[in-house]
């Protein structure tokens, strides 16, 4: 089963485990892990699985057309010129990015919509996108959560003469950034934003990223209606005060691939889904032989108990999952020389140059290279100034991870 059967099981489940992720083993069989050699590179570098990466951008898309919803990817996923073309090639409306240098990336190579899901505090957080904004004529729209969120954002469009659209950012069980919905500051805070110089209201957003938390499609179903049923419920009261609800946004990928998507829904952000990672598996929302991001890595010792791999936490993060909801370990390890061997390995433990893999009966040949299917690919290839995009043909290409380091 691909990532699109995964997502359309998901989306007629009424309830019901499919018998696919009920039968899942507890531990991972290396099938849909095994790839072709890898490329050719020195080690550790990030390799995309060009079919794979095609093969997910497409089943969203088709689950976001279905549904009748615009499509605004997360690039903090992939930070890439190339997969965000990519991606609104095949029916993305914009983007969607965190700090304003990263949307800086994507609004200077001509994306003509972001939404900037990052609270702005001090105007001058602004001062350079701006200007990029006015000059191509991109549509920006980001949030607020606060009165002073408001002030800022109302100075930076009126100090750079350009019309911002906000949106309320609303909590809906993170606990991270945003105004509860039953929360008497949200209908304050919603009217202040209609009413600031420079500013219009663009409506309602949220992140469940609680949902990366579930143990099930009945979990994260129970996470999506409810986020749903949040920003139905708080759009309803503006409405009733007379301020329009332009667009209900909803972005994380589990809830997106993982249950139906709502009615009450106009416009759907997630990110992690075009390479998807060993999170999204645990969750269920896709099988290992969708999994599009890896690792490449070279066993460089061995000891007693582990092989040592080249790949640390500089190259693989120390994340266990998004948010830190994730799995035991830090990612699947397979061999990567294409050499039929089918030993699985977890990797166990990090320090900054190294990983730890233990033998698990039977250790890898000092020198050859491994696959390291991550927990948390965002924050993998966060790490790498370039990927290497493998075709079906057994080509490679050296693309670059444009908007790496954009942190401010």
């Amino acid at each position: 089963m691909n990532t699109s059967e995964v997502m359309l099981a998901a989306a007629n489940a009424t309830g019901n485990v499919t018998a696919d992720i009920d039968s899942a083993p507890a531990q991972p069989k290396a099938n849909g892990f095994l790839r072709p050699a890898a490329a050719e590179r020195p080690t550790p570098y990030i390799e995309v699985d060009e079919l794979r990466l095609a093969r997910n951008i497409e089943a969203m898309q088709q689950r976001a057309d279905q549904a009748g919803v615009s499509m605004f990817p997360h690039v903090k996923t992939h930070k890439s010129l190339y997969v965000a073309r990519r991606q609104l090639a095949l029916g993305a409306r914009g983007i969607t990015a965190s700090k304003p240098s990263e949307a800086l990336v994507f609004a200077e190579a001509g994306i003509p919509s972001i939404i900037l899901a990052y609270p702005i505090v001090k105007p001058q957080s602004l001062d350079r996108l701006l200007p990029v904004v006015k000059a191509r004529g991109t549509q920006l729209r980001t949030i607020a959560a606060s009165a002073t969120g408001v002030e800022a954002l109302s100075a930076a469009a009126t100090s750079h003469g350009v019309e911002i659209g906000v949106f309320l950012k609303v909590d809906v069980g993170l606990g991270r950034v945003g105004l509860k919905p039953n929360d008497p500051a949200a209908l304050k805070l919603c009217a202040q934003i209609a009413a600031s110089d420079g500013l219009h209201f663009a409506g309602l957003l949220s992140h469940a990223g609680h949902s990366y938390a579930a143990t099930g499609p009945q979990g994260l179903a129970k996470v999506a209606r409810d986020e749903a049923a949040d920003l139905a419920g708080l759009a309803g009261r503006l409405r009733d005060r007379g301020i329009a609800v332009d667009c209900i946004s909803v972005g994380a990928t589990p809830t997106c691939a993982g249950a139906p998507l709502s009615q009450e829904v106009d416009c759907v952000r997630p990110g992690n889904y075009v390479f998807l990672d060993g999170t999204a598996l645990r969750l269920g929302i896709c099988t290992a032989d969708d999994l599009a991001l890896s690792v490449v890595a070279r066993v460089v010792a061995s000891n007693d108990t582990h092989f040592i791999i080249d790949a640390g936490s500089k190259s693989m993060s120390s994340d266990r999952g998004a948010h830190g909801m994730g799995g035991a370990g830090f990612g699947t390890v397979v061999s990567a020389e294409g050499d039929g061997e089918t030993g699985v390995w977890t990797l166990e433990r990090l320090s900054e140059e190294h990983g730890f893999v233990p033998f698990s009966g039977r250790p890898l040949t000092l020198g050859s290279r491994v696959r390291v299917f991550p927990n948390h690919s965002c924050a993998s290839i966060a790490n790498f100034d370039h990927f290497t995009l493998h075709h079906a043909d057994g080509g490679a290409t050296t693309l670059p991870v444009d908007a790496r380091c954009c942190q401010t």
